[in-house]
């Protein structure tokens, strides 16, 4: 009998979803046969699981920082496997966080043996938050804003950022909340199939995103330096045509996005840029899935009849960094940052750039499990978003660590 089977998570059960941790098990015999699980049930009730084999070492330990799995969900030596390999048993979920007050909870379970899971040896539970210790949430409804606003705790001042999802719509917080977790005071906008704002609204208009811009501005724990945007997506070109018009932003963040406006016409003072043109009959929808296939919907983005659609990254002297993933099966965002990368390069702008193989459309927060596939929410369609687990959750890793060295930087 000796010591029961501990599980323990260093340094602490409690911490960020950001946060890598140590799982170690302790107790077990020299050279033992284990199952590890890990179960997480999101706000819908949806419930993802994940589990890996791995036998105890010499002095009956298991330390996943160290310890290989021998099958399961993921092989080798992955610290943070568990969690980033998570999968619901319902095909083209997403696991994304709705309400940043509340953790998401992950009970890890330690089985006996590589066979049927029937006899519980140990087990604890790792609350991963989205929201810092002191960091204040206040929602925003001022003029036409519909925005949530991440105060760190402290005078500051701190650098400001405007974050943005895609053409998904809604008002998207978890990735502002680490943010701002993180040391920068954050305003999530929604700007599309939020409240009052339409699905697919019939035009953009660029001085809205001003209006997020000059409120960030009068917070008092703003640094007056300038303003940071970060983007997904659709996002992604938002952020680059706030960056081109606004003066105030000094820093722009492209995640899988591209160097001109897409689908929805963007008007600012006296000039609109129309979409990049497009034909919905050029989707691909898989006989096999469902899937549909995005990525050959627009017109070639070489063809000079397109170019009115660019977005003039080269007017402003903010500085750029771009991500993509080369296994993005949604959007050509490595071949269209390129392009703006080139443009920018071309008038001697700073930008930085990382496409990443393996990696799918959206590249989230670290240990967030690749979603291969999922519900578009406007187009009401699943659409496939690509990704390999392994390379994708690396991505996410290297992608989060480059956004915050980058936005202190040059903030």
């Amino acid at each position: 009998a000796g010591m029961a089977v501990q599980v323990t998570v260093l340094p602490s059960p409690r911490c960020l979803f950001d946060d890598p941790v140590q799982i170690r098990v302790l107790g077990l015999r020299p050279q033992q046969a284990v199952t590890l699980r890990a179960s997480l049930v999101d706000e819908s009730g949806e419930l993802f699981q994940a589990h890996a084999l791995y036998r105890a070492g010499s002095s009956g330990e298991l330390d996943l920082s160290c310890s290989p799995a021998l099958g399961g969900s993921y092989l080798g030596v992955e610290p943070m496997g568990l969690l980033w390999s998570l999968q619901s048993r319902t095909p083209y979920k997403r696991l994304a966080k709705r309400n940043v007050l509340t953790p998401f909870c992950v009970d890890l379970e330690v089985y006996e043996g590589h066979g049927d899971l029937s006899r519980l040896l140990g087990k604890c539970t790792n609350e991963r938050w989205f929201l810092g210790e002191g960091v204040k949430r206040i929602s925003v409804r001022e003029g036409r804003l519909k925005a949530t606003l991440f105060l760190p705790p402290g005078p500051g001042p701190f650098p400001g950022l405007i974050d943005l999802y895609g053409s998904g719509g809604g008002l998207v917080e978890y990735r502002a909340s680490l943010l701002a977790s993180r040391g920068f005071v954050t305003l999530a906008l929604a700007y599309m199939a939020f409240e009052d704002i339409p699905t697919t609204p019939e035009v953009l208009e660029l001085g809205y995103f001003e209006e997020a811009v000059n409120f960030l501005q009068k917070q008092q724990q703003v640094k007056d330096t300038g303003i940071g945007v970060l983007g997904l997506s659709k996002g992604a070109d938002l952020a680059l045509s706030m960056a081109a018009f606004l003066p105030g932003i000094k820093a722009a963040v492209s995640i899988s996005g591209s160097g001109f406006n897409s689908f929805i016409p963007l008007k600012g003072n006296g000039f609109t840029i129309p979409p990049h043109p497009y034909n919905l009959e050029r989707m691909k929808i898989s006989d096999e899935s469902g899937l549909v296939d995005f990525s050959e919907v627009l017109d070639d983005h070489r063809d000079p009849a397109t170019w009115g659609c660019r977005i003039p990254v080269e007017r402003s002297l903010a500085k750029f960094l771009f991500l993509s993933g080369l296994d993005d099966t949604n959007w050509k965002s490595d071949l269209y940052c390129q392009d703006a990368v080139q443009r920018l390069q071309r008038y001697g702008r700073e930008v930085e750039f990382y496409s990443y193989s393996g990696a799918g459309h959206l590249l989230e927060p670290p240990y967030l499990p690749l979603c291969q596939a999922s519900i578009h929410r406007v187009l009401g369609m699943f659409v496939s978003w690509g990704g390999q687990w392994r390379e994708h959750a690396k991505a996410q890793e290297d992608a989060w660590h480059r956004i915050q060295a980058f936005f202190w930087q040059h903030l």
